[in-house]
């Protein structure tokens, strides 16, 4: 399963980080509880996976909004000509 289909509904943030980093192969095998300390921690890991998920909102990859629990999804309609949703 791609980000894609893993954010096609709305995901809190802690989700969403953890969604983005098996996507990118970060936390291949491991469940959200055994790396649930990135997420809820102040360390560079758990900030650049927050600042990448917001970075793909800016790029117009995800959708963000901040009502209720900071939550993300992909964005259904392709920001870029090609890119599929």
């Amino acid at each position: 399963m791609g980000l894609a289909d893993a954010l096609a509904e709305w995901t809190d943030v802690d989700g969403a980080q953890y969604e983005l980093g098996r996507a990118t192969g970060l936390f291949a095998d491991r469940t959200f509880l055994q790396v649930k300390w990135v997420l809820w921690s102040s360390n560079p890991l758990g900030q650049a996976l927050y600042d990448m998920l917001h970075a793909l909102v800016r790029a117009g990859v995800l959708e963000y909004r901040d009502e209720p629990d900071h939550q993300f999804r992909w964005r259904t309609a392709a920001p870029i000509d090609g890119l599929d949703g």
